[in-house]
């Protein structure tokens, strides 16, 4: 049998119900395609023409950037250490990233709509 990538999480435990590791993996998808929104967003500012403040919106393009490379990083944490869990029989890791996009988001739609008044 060939080895699974990443070693750190397939060489511990054994193998959990393929329901659980599918549920995770479908998670992970969905961080990944929040990362592309929050990339596209932040693309999109700075590419049309958007009628803001020209600061407020390339500060608000950088945040949605930052956040898209946030969720991304999440993505592959949030499902490693999950996978990690169920294959050690242990408790699911809780949130540890949705505040801070959350937040996030609203600070750079706040930056936009200051840059409209301004």
């Amino acid at each position: 049998m060939s080895e699974r990538f990443p070693r750190s999480v397939y060489s511990v435990g054994s193998e959990p119900d393929p329901r659980f590791s599918l549920a995770n993996e479908r998670t992970y998808l969905a961080w990944v395609r929040t990362s592309l929104a929050m990339f596209a967003a932040g693309v999109a500012l700075e590419a049309l023409e958007v009628p803001v403040a020209p600061g407020f919106r390339a500060a608000s393009a950088g945040v949605f950037v930052l956040l898209g490379l946030s969720a991304l990083v999440q993505a592959w944490r949030g499902w490693a250490r999950t996978e990690r869990a169920l294959r050690e029989d242990r408790r699911l890791p809780g949130p540890s990233t949705g505040v801070v996009l959350g937040s996030g988001a609203g600070i750079a739609m706040l930056l936009l709509v200051a840059g409209v008044f301004v």
